[in-house]
């Protein structure tokens, strides 16, 4: 079987960025997946120029970000190959037509199930790709003196609730790991004690493992471009776990997920781990912890959020 790489390579290939709702539009058959969001797709920085025949891309909510994306899968498709992309209309749908235009692109659309879709050959003449590269690539921030990336969490302040939790978090110890790492910026607090001896930084954006192994350059520390819910990722006998569990998937709020990670970090936990996180008020975490972990303490509340401590 070919890999991603040799479909790359061979003109012809069909690019998918995203997975769009079949009941939306149709998908290409035997695409090459592009999405940093899916781990193990392939970059969509990675084609060269002109090398796919055509690319179907459920276009990022944040225009720095689907400027960016909509930029680099327009470079990569031939002249003449066709260019889709689609977004709901609340999550930047309405903008898409404006914006490949200023790409230098012939734009048809249509709106379908609260999306709009807009269709196009992809034109011999590109313009405006430069300026939308330099916006949405990966940059240190000033702000934060961190590498980040637009689309990445909160990707250019820090978060509210984890600048709760550093501010609550105790000196940590042994082995563990950060769901949902980010750029680092947690895990930069859990790295100042001495006694962490193994740390693996955990994220299904792969933007953000990228950043984050430009911020963090230290031995005890593996990075892992993975989906925490998948149980073929190893993680066994931890003494700690810290979280800023994701509370959206695919732009919807789903409160499964949080809860997910919450079980997952019981099921990594040896006996008498401890599990801290930071969690928005709103969400119900009580009783999911309360039936995983031996001990749950709310250590603060404040500004819509929770840090909780749970051994278990």
């Amino acid at each position: 079987m070919a890999s991603d790489g040799d479909k790359i390579q061979n003109m012809g290939a069909a690019g998918l960025y995203g997975m769009p709702a079949a009941k939306v539009i149709d998908l290409p058959a035997d695409a090459v997946q592009f999405s940093p969001l899916i781990p193990g797709a392939s970059a969509l920085e990675s084609p060269g120029e002109a090398t796919l025949a055509s690319m179907t891309m459920l276009a990022p909510p944040g225009a720095l970000e689907r400027r960016y994306a909509m930029a680099l899968a327009l470079r990569a498709v031939k002249p003449g190959g066709a260019f889709t992309a689609l977004a709901p209309n609340d999550r930047g749908g309405t903008r898409l037509r404006k914006e490949l235009q200023a790409f230098g692109c012939t734009v048809d659309e249509t709106a379908r199930r609260h999306h709009r879709i807009v269709t196009c050959a992809r034109p011999t003449e590109l313009t405006g790709l430069d300026e939308a590269l330099a916006n949405g690539a990966q940059r240190k921030v000033k702000d934060l003196d961190l590498w980040s990336q637009a689309g990445v969490f909160s990707w250019d302040r820090i978060d509210p609730g984890t600048a709760m939790l550093i501010d609550h978090l105790p000196s940590l110890s042994g082995r563990g790991a950060d769901f949902g790492c980010g750029i680092g910026i947690l895990a930069r607090a859990v790295l100042a004690s001495a006694r962490v001896k193994q740390f693996a930084l955990i994220d299904i954006d792969q933007r953000a493992i990228q950043a984050a192994q430009r911020n963090i350059e230290d031995p005890r520390v593996r990075f892992l471009w993975a989906d925490v819910r998948d149980p073929k990722i190893e993680l066994t006998d931890l003494d700690f776990v810290v979280m800023n569990a994701p509370f959206h998937d695919g732009g919807e709020e789903d409160r499964n997920l949080p809860q997910r990670f919450v079980e997952r970090a019981a099921q990594a936990l040896h006996n008498g781990g401890v599990c801290w996180l930071t969690a928005n008020r709103h969400l119900p975490y009580e009783a999911v912890m309360k039936s995983l972990f031996k001990r749950v303490e709310l250590k603060t509340q404040a500004s819509g959020y929770k840090i909780y401590e749970a051994h278990k």
